[in-house]
């Protein structure tokens, strides 16, 4: 029996999330709010990922549904590291971050082949392979795979260059996350 596209989507989620929690493990605070000359903190990343404060991700997922090919325009370089986000602990940002994804995935799971080909303009996709018109399915097989495995491999190469050992050891967390997508979405 073939495992519905809605489903499969939502596990991928959950797993690249299980891949960064794992990764983050035993991260104390102190090295969570350093980082290298010219790049961002581990809780800034967790940040970046978290999305826009109060609000997460879902927007782009809702007007998607709600709208007739909505052009979503996405700050790609914004960590959204607000002065709140910064008050957090590392464990309280990845808690955030925790639950924006089990939303998503929860709620991607219920959803139709026919919502999942609802298409949106998303004009930072121009020059890659995904197109500026991306179905939903692959809005969120970019969110999952993609941006969360970059972000993963991100934050990997923070923490050993911060001298800490990343908890998923010597494993990549995504072959796919190497795409030509622009650098900024990464």
């Amino acid at each position: 029996m073939k495992i519905p596209q809605a489903v499969q989507l939502s596990e991928l989620i959950h797993r690249k999330v299980a891949d960064f929690i794992e990764l983050c493990e035993g991260l104390d605070e102190e090295t969570a709010s350093r980082s290298t000359t010219g790049r961002w903190s581990p809780k800034e990343i967790v940040s970046h990922l978290c999305g826009p404060e109060g609000i997460g991700h879902m927007p782009t997922i809702y007007a998607i549904l709600e709208r007739e090919t909505p052009t979503l325009e996405i700050e790609v370089e914004n960590p959204f590291f607000t002065e709140d986000r910064g008050r957090k602990t590392f464990a309280e940002l990845l808690g955030e971050f925790e639950r924006e994804y089990d939303h998503i995935a929860n709620f991607v799971a219920g959803l139709s082949e026919e919502q999942l080909d609802r298409k949106a303009h998303m004009p930072f996709l121009r020059e890659t392979g995904f197109g500026e018109y991306p179905t939903l399915a692959v809005w969120i097989q970019l969110i999952g795979e993609y941006h969360l495995g970059s972000h993963t491999d991100h934050m990997r190469k923070i923490l050993e260059a911060l001298g800490v050992r990343p908890g998923i050891s010597g494993k990549q967390a995504s072959q796919k996350a190497h795409v030509d997508l622009p650098s900024s979405f990464m």
